[in-house]
């Protein structure tokens, strides 16, 4: 169990959405740059020989990757949020209701004003 001092560090939290977009963006600008370029090489290059059929392999296929790999995120992991200033202790046996038959409630405040 982590230390009830210990904060995460703000290092280890993901990439904001607006930079891992903006990184998709410029990820599929890039790969569609390329296949412009192997478009162009496939019908500039004289004489015609293997490496037309590979210039016009690559322009037909980075359109798939370009749109895979713009599609999918950085991290599929799931992340769980941790709180600074609180740790459960697991190790603590429950506390005893004075009543028995009273049904358990938690209530949980998330801001100013709590019950």
């Amino acid at each position: 169990m982590k230390n009830a001092r210990e904060v995460p560090a703000v290092t280890s939290l993901p990439l904001s959405p607006r930079d891992e977009a903006d990184h998709r963006v410029r990820r599929y600008a890039l790969t569609m740059t390329i296949r412009i370029v192997s478009f162009a090489l496939m019908v500039l290059v004289q004489p015609y020989g293997w490496y037309t059929w590979v210039f016009a392999l690559s322009a037909a296929v980075l359109p798939y990757i370009a749109v895979v790999f713009a599609n999918a995120g950085s991290d599929s992991s799931e992340t769980n949020a941790e709180s600074p200033t609180l740790q459960l202790d697991a190790s603590q046996p429950p506390v005893a209701a004075s009543d028995p038959t009273a049904p358990q409630v938690f209530t949980i405040g998330e801001g100013p004003r709590t019950r």
